[in-house]
């Protein structure tokens, strides 16, 4: 005769045993009701958007940063010469030189693909909260939650253009990407050019429009300050003159003669669509093995961009306990998606519906960044990096079926 107490566990154990079994029975039935619909997790989740007060991920671990500081604080108590490395020392990095190049040209030809595309397909931001939705129809999505929004939290579209898809991310244009920073009272004299332009005239492109400095001699560190042999440039060789600050994504004809090569049919719209997709990913790529070697730096609270080894001192950052610090940002290492940012849009599955994105289903649908989903909507293929986030495993039901979903 078995205790008490095992033979209460023995029943709980069989009961647990058939109720698994009945549900396992009645999930396959319910698998093939055309009334349900299975919806599975994916691995993936789409960007988290960070609040006001909360500030960036960190891209090396704070622990390691205080273990480097320490290290470094160490290493300029001793009185000697340390040699620095490219580009540290201010000599180029002959590697990377074509990818600088290559960056520079595939930003062109995204410029020129989104402008053709755009033309074709509808482009729609929100005046209040700047959201971007595209294609024809807007969607009814109540995500408009800031302030001066209706209550209702419905969107007011407009018609967008390409800095919608593309947006506007300048840094200050250095000289001496090895001299001081730039200071608050200096803000108004140093030009802002695009960032992902000034990473490359620092990785190696020479543009008339963007003078800077290229050493022949490399510079050493003596306890921890930067000493460098070489002579300065003339006074008469103003570091701003002849400085033109184009948009983000602006094509000049003077820059390059290699712009006239990227004009395309306009008939052609898959074909541009697809060129532009690839540009879009070379770009990407081709950016962050340029970030991995020249340092990029950005406020961990706003859009703050700085292309340098150390940011600016100019305090216009108006972001979370901004009174604390002076107006002065918060810099940190920077990543890919800060000197370019993916404008994360809703993904439209069937673009030939004339039946908009609603609220209540908003939980089955997709979302991709806006020149994917520009150019995926022109009949490009989308890159494996972004099919789970379009979800097209998961089956959108109809609005009456929408309550039978499990």
């Amino acid at each position: 005769m078995l205790p008490r107490q095992t033979r209460t566990m023995t029943k709980l154990w069989e009961l647990a045993l058939r109720n698994s079994s009945t549900n396992s029975i009645v999930g396959n039935q319910l698998k093939h009701w055309h009334g349900f619909h299975i919806i599975r997790q994916t691995c993936t989740e789409f960007p988290r958007k960070l609040k006001k007060t909360e500030r960036k991920p960190w891209v090396t671990n704070i622990n390691e940063l205080k273990r480097i500081g320490r290290a470094e604080r160490k290493e300029r108590q001793i009185v000697r010469e340390r040699i620095l490395q490219p580009p540290q020392n201010g000599i180029l990095v002959k590697e990377l030189i074509p990818v600088a190049h290559q960056v520079n040209a595939d930003r062109i030809q995204l410029f020129t693909c989104v402008s053709k595309v755009a033309q074709s397909i509808a482009i729609y931001s929100c005046s209040v909260c700047g959201e971007v939705h595209i294609g024809h129809r807007p969607h009814k999505i109540r995500t408009c939650n800031v302030m001066g929004s209706a209550a209702s939290k419905e969107h007011c579209w407009r018609r967008g253009a390409v800095e919608h898809v593309l947006p506007l991310v300048e840094s200050f244009h250095l000289y001496d990407r090895l001299g001081r920073a730039v200071s608050h009272n200096e803000r108004l004299q140093v030009d802002q050019i695009p960032a992902i332009l000034e990473l490359c005239v620092q990785a190696g492109i020479d543009l008339p429009e963007y003078p800077t400095r290229r050493r022949v001699f490399p510079a050493y560190s003596i306890s921890g300050r930067v000493i460098d042999f070489e002579k300065r440039f003339p006074k008469e060789d103003a570091p701003g003159k002849d400085i033109y600050a184009c948009g983000f994504w602006q094509k000049r004809n003077n820059i390059s003669d290699d712009n006239k090569s990227v004009d395309m049919q306009p008939c052609d719209l898959q074909g541009t669509a697809v060129r532009g997709m690839e540009a879009w990913e070379r770009m990407r790529s081709g950016a962050s093995r340029l970030m991995e070697t020249y340092a990029v730096q950005t406020c961990g609270y706003c859009l703050e961009v700085q292309v340098g080894p150390k940011g600016h001192r100019v305090r216009n950052c108006q972001a979370y306990k901004h009174q604390m610090r002076d107006g002065q940002h918060a810099w940190q290492e920077a990543t890919i998606d800060d000197v370019v940012p993916p404008v994360y849009v809703w993904h439209v599955r069937d673009t030939q519906s004339e039946k908009p994105l609603v609220n209540g289903l908003k939980k089955y649908y997709g979302m991709l960044p806006a020149v994917v989903e520009l150019f995926a909507q022109a009949g490009a293929s989308v890159p494996n990096d972004y099919v789970v986030m379009m979800r097209e495993d998961v089956a959108v039901p109809e609005w009456d079926e929408e309550k039978l979903v499990v």
